[in-house]
């Protein structure tokens, strides 16, 4: 009798442990660019460790899984905007993040509520998976680190925004807030989806994702109207800033508004693409919180 039940035993772990892998491709291999721009992000200081973006011990996967040089980020915008829970992500998730919580989200909640983002809701970072965590399917950015999923955002006077409830459901402002941000993260990342595809239903997904040779092409579903960019609010510069010493040219300025952007063909996309598109038409107050307006 304890023979058989450890023979049972031995073969329900065997069988667990191979289930366990089946879900991650071993042919898959980690391609070069990943690695090279990771290690250029690094090199450029686009991104700076502080108290709220820890760098951590690289992570080595099952199969492909894995980032070189993870960080792990508790806030954005020197601190000020928190990361709930904290994301370990690779740098140049991080600093693309930077960019449009700085220039999109932050003009764009001062603009429809009067108050700034405090925090960012997300689902998931890093994660060793495939894509939709479909069996058979290629293994997702973020098993790379490579990308963000935002569910809600939290806001200065403790209003809540989620993309479940409010990108369809919410009154005017937090639509109009929601369809911004995200519209405008065509710009930001290589990758966008949204309501209307499938499995997005509840939030935004951001990666840098390769999908042609030269990392030029952009897929963004549902495809939406693209607002401009706002000027300066207060003290707060926003677009188009010029190149620093620490931010190098590639990263200074996101995708210009005229240009074409190509998209892979629509695979995965159901579902309508939503009915209106609502844009700011109010005037920001003056008064920015001075720690938003560094």
């Amino acid at each position: 009798m304890l023979r058989r039940v450890v023979y049972l035993t031995a073969v329900t772990g065997i069988a667990l442990t191979v289930a366990g892998c089946l879900g991650v491709p071993s042919f898959e291999r980690r391609a070069n660019w990943r690695d090279g721009e990771e290690r250029a992000c690094m090199r450029s200081r686009a991104v700076q460790a502080s108290m709220w973006i820890e760098p951590v011990r690289e992570i080595n996967g099952k199969g492909a899984c894995g980032v070189e040089k993870p960080l792990k980020v508790k806030a954005l915008g020197d601190g000020t905007i928190s990361i709930g829970p904290d994301a370990t992500i690779g740098c140049p998730m991080t600093a693309a993040l930077e960019r449009w919580v700085q220039e999109s989200v932050q003009p764009a909640a001062v603009a429809w509520f009067g108050v700034p983002v405090t925090e960012i809701k997300q689902i998931s970072a890093y994660y060793c998976r495939t894509r939709n965590s479909q069996h058979g399917a290629k293994l997702s950015e973020h098993a790379f680190g490579n990308a963000l999923d935002v569910a809600g955002f939290v806001l200065l006077d403790g209003r809540t925004v989620t993309v479940l409830k409010d990108f369809k459901g919410g009154d005017e402002n937090e639509r109009g807030f929601l369809r911004e941000v995200y519209a405008q993260g065509c710009n930001y990342f290589k990758t966008t989806l949204g309501p209307g595809v499938k499995y997005h239903a509840d939030h935004f997904h951001f990666d840098l994702a390769r999908h042609n040779e030269a990392g030029t092409s952009r897929y963004c579903r549902p495809k939406m109207e693209i607002p401009p960019l706002r000027g300066p609010i207060g003290d707060m510069m926003i677009a188009n800033q010029p190149p620093t010493d620490l931010m190098p040219a590639a990263l200074a300025s996101p995708v210009p508004m005229d240009a074409p952007i190509a998209y892979p063909p629509m695979e995965e996309s159901v579902g309508p693409v939503p009915e209106e598109t609502y844009w700011p038409r109010r005037v920001p107050p003056a008064d920015v919180p001075m720690s938003y307006a560094q």
